[in-house]
């Protein structure tokens, strides 16, 4: 897991400075946790997000971004609520979900949308 600043986030994600039109900029699909430390719903997703990163390694990206040190890229994605993860399939539209997600949900939208061809 790796956690993202707006630079990297340009640079592994999407450059929203230079394009208007989602275009993702990685090499494999990505979970990102909008998150802060001091949000209780989000220390219960940190534990389900570093399982599922070692079960689908290689096949998935799953990045963290601080919207506490990273303001302009949480209001960028209009982010109000945490934990806010967005989920990023290779050419498509990528898809939000608020809240706390159980591990299940987390895996049916891994198989379902990110990793569906």
């Amino acid at each position: 897991m790796e956690h993202l600043t707006k630079e990297t986030f340009l640079e592994k994600v999407f450059n929203y400075e230079q394009n208007k039109e989602w275009k993702y900029e990685g090499e494999l699909p990505c979970i990102i946790d909008f998150y802060a430390d001091w949000c209780g719903p989000c220390k219960m997703v940190a534990p389900i997000l570093e399982e599922l990163s070692t079960e689908y390694d290689g096949k998935i990206n799953i990045y963290k971004v601080d919207t506490e040190a990273q303001q302009e890229l949480a209001a960028a994605f209009g982010i109000r609520s945490i934990p806010s993860l967005l989920f990023c399939p290779m050419g498509q539209q990528p898809q939000m979900a608020q809240g706390a997600l159980p591990k299940d949900t987390f895996k049916q939208v891994i198989d379902d949308v990110l990793l569906k061809n």
